[in-house]
């Protein structure tokens, strides 16, 4: 299986900081964000990875990751992304590196404490479909939010809710077969003029092959100071101190 790590968009909400830099090149405690995901997918014996990023300081990816090597992978390829087309509008363009096989994706600001390698794992047996990954959070409204049925199977994903009717937020891990490029290429531009991943999911879900697990241990994103700094904090204690900001 191989992976794609989507560390693309301007990082507004992090300005004055992505003035200079890619959002996903900003420290997190000892080393810079993208390595989060990096090390998310080598943990689960993915090495063969591609990074979409885009903006006007793409380059420093390759400067700071060259081949992998270096960095335990076997392979980096990057894509450029133009402009902000949004999560699946960056997903398209792995179409050719996934090459018909299946693909774990992580979002390049999500950082977590444990490893996905048992749902890798269990994806690498689904006969097809996607594998997502969900959990409990305070601020659900900032995220994809999943409804589940009596049976724990998830019917539905809406979009940062303003009212969530749970608060199962769908973590940044995606794992998808080729399908989703099939899917991805009708697809109509949201309101906020984006492509966006929770349609793609939902598509899955009205197809019944969409599973899904409660992820283990802690997680968060690093797409505004507020989570920036408890990424950090998380990282540091190990965990032990979860703040809510």
């Amino acid at each position: 299986m191989k992976g794609v790590i989507l560390a693309g968009g301007l990082g507004t909400r992090l300005s004055p900081l992505t003035k200079v830099t890619n959002k996903h090149l900003l420290p997190v405690y000892d080393k810079p964000m993208i390595m989060y995901p990096i090390d998310c997918l080598k943990n689960a014996g993915i090495t063969d990875i591609m990074i979409v990023t885009g903006g006007k300081h793409a380059g420093a990816f390759v400067e700071l990751l060259g081949t992998g090597k270096a960095h335990g992978l076997r392979k980096i390829q990057f894509a450029y992304q133009e402009g902000e087309g949004g999560i699946a509008d960056a997903l398209s363009l792995a179409e050719d590196f996934a090459d018909g096989g299946k693909i774990a994706v992580v979002l390049g600001d999500n950082i977590i404490e444990g490893n996905i390698a048992a749902s890798v794992e269990a994806y690498r047996k689904q006969p097809k479909g996607a594998r997502i990954l969900l959990k409990e959070v305070h601020d659900p409204q900032r995220f994809g939010v999943a409804t589940l049925d009596a049976a724990g199977k998830v019917i539905k994903i809406i979009e940062k809710p303003k009212q969530p009717e749970t608060n199962l937020a769908v973590v940044g891990i995606y794992m998808y077969d080729s399908q989703v490029f099939e899917i991805i290429r009708p697809l109509k531009p949201s309101a906020r003029g984006e492509l966006e991943i929770t349609d793609v999911n939902n598509a899955y879900i009205q197809a019944g092959t969409m599973t899904a697990e409660i992820l283990q241990g802690w997680w968060t994103d690093a797409g505004t100071f507020e989570s920036l700094f408890r990424a950090t904090k998380l990282v540091v204690d190990g965990g032990a101190n979860k703040l809510k900001l």
